[in-house]
């Protein structure tokens, strides 16, 4: 993830949480504040509701990997707080991306492709 930093600490998602607009569906809920900076930050958050440790780092890896592919697409200058819910833990990773991407379409962060990308696909 070249563009985007992550959240660590924990007066950082507090923030997040705090002045940010949440939006959820059935795996995910997504927190997002404006920044205005040039860069995005990125947090998530996974309970132990969701699983054990290998089913939480899995799901994290997921979503993580979904971010990544979408990168390029999503607006610049938030801070954006992911978190997983009981019905991640079973999800494969076309569910995992598909939900992330209907958040991101949600909370209009998602860029609108050009001409040049529909064509190379």
């Amino acid at each position: 993830m070249k563009q985007t930093q992550s959240l660590k600490k924990k007066f950082q998602f507090r923030y997040v949480y705090n002045k940010g607009k949440s939006l959820a569906n059935r795996h995910l809920v997504m927190y997002v504040v404006k920044t205005g900076k040039q860069i995005n930050h990125i947090g998530i958050s996974v309970s132990k509701k969701v699983g054990k440790s290998v089913v939480r780092s899995r799901v994290t890896r997921l979503i993580r990997e979904s971010y990544r592919l979408r990168e390029e697409q999503i607006a610049k200058g938030y801070d954006i707080v992911v978190i997983a819910r009981v019905f991640a833990n079973g999800a494969s990773f076309q569910e995992i991306d598909h939900s992330l991407k209907h958040l991101l379409k949600k909370h209009n962060l998602l860029l609108p492709e050009t001409t040049e990308k529909r064509e190379q696909k």
